[in-house]
């Protein structure tokens, strides 16, 4: 009789307990450590390429909400470049917020146009724009956080590095 052992390493799912602490505040608060703090992922320095909206919003329906994310892309992707290090291999990222903003628009006007109550045949309803506009907002949320542009979210963002001796000192 032969006895076989098989030995199989599973990786870590969750682990319970409290939530490991970013890079930067890592560094911030001087716990850094290699072996238990990852830097994160490094992307290729490319600026994103902004979509063609005629392609990516088809219809006539869509002119306002194409010029909408267009004037949110061109307001805001750069800072984003500049401030956060956003490169094209996050471009989607940027995409889903200028659309998010521009449908967001759309429905805030539909709701000032129509108002939050409007009559049906069964009578007076909840405006359909009302839970559109609330799931986008949601989605808005989410996407500023992750994007850092909410007050609070830009403590969390790591600028780039741009070489240079540069400490920040204004005195320079």
């Amino acid at each position: 009789m032969v006895k076989l052992t098989i030995s199989v390493e599973v990786p870590a799912v969750a682990v319970p307990g409290r939530k490991p602490k970013s890079h930067i505040a890592a560094v911030r608060e001087g716990t850094f450590r290699p072996d238990r703090n990852s830097e994160g992922t490094r992307f290729a320095a490319r600026d994103p390429i902004e979509p063609d909206w005629d392609e990516l919003l088809p219809g006539a329906g869509s002119a306002d909400v194409r010029g909408k994310a267009h004037d949110v892309w061109a307001r805001t992707i750069p800072a984003l470049v500049a401030a956060a290090g956003l490169t094209d291999s996050q471009r989607e990222t940027a995409i889903e917020y200028c659309v998010t903003v521009a449908r967001l628009w759309q429905a805030e006007r539909e709701l000032s146009r129509h108002g939050l109550v409007v009559e049906t045949e069964r009578g007076n309803v909840k405006n359909p724009w009302v839970t559109i506009a609330h799931q986008y907002r949601s989605h808005f949320r989410s996407l500023v956080g992750e994007l850092g542009l909410s007050p609070a979210a830009a403590t969390r963002i790591t600028p780039p590095d741009f070489g240079g001796d540069d400490d920040g000192d204004i005195f320079d």
